[in-house]
């Protein structure tokens, strides 16, 4: 069960990283050029939520049963995990900055749908989806992907 859901989370991601970066630049060039809003960018937007939400999901679940999550802290402890730095990244850095990522996907989305003009929805994507991005690609374990 746990090489599944590993696989599953580490193959996800980069479908995620695709999707948030493609949404990212999305609202980026919106905001810059001055379009206007279009169900294309309604469904990107809604993409990088669905897929980072999974992701999430799928993330939780590993959490609680890979060797480097809270099993790692449960048997060290959290003062020995958090003097190892790669203890550290899977069991604390990772997962909070990840839900992090996914919380400001979240509010940006949301407050984008209450704006009445394009420029203010490009404006908020381009803001909440900015700080997910770089906060992603900060705690993305890198040596894992190549």
């Amino acid at each position: 069960m746990y090489t599944t859901f590993q696989f599953l989370h580490s193959y996800w991601a980069y479908l995620v990283l695709l999707i948030v970066l493609l949404a990212t630049f999305n609202a980026l060039a919106g905001f810059f050029s001055k379009r206007e809003y279009g169900a294309k960018d309604f469904r990107i937007s809604l993409f990088a939520l669905i897929v980072t939400h999974i992701q999430v999901l799928i993330g939780l679940i590993l959490y609680f049963i890979s060797p480097l999550g809270l099993q790692n802290i449960t048997n060290l402890g959290m003062g020995e995990v958090m003097k190892n730095s790669e203890f550290r990244l899977y069991a604390v850095e990772h997962p909070f900055v990840m839900i992090l990522t996914v919380v400001f996907i979240t509010i940006g989305y949301s407050k984008h749908k209450k704006k009445l003009l394009s420029h203010g929805k490009f404006k908020t994507l381009a803001i909440f989806y900015t700080i997910a991005l770089i906060l992603m690609l900060s705690r993305i374990p890198w040596n894992q992907w190549f």
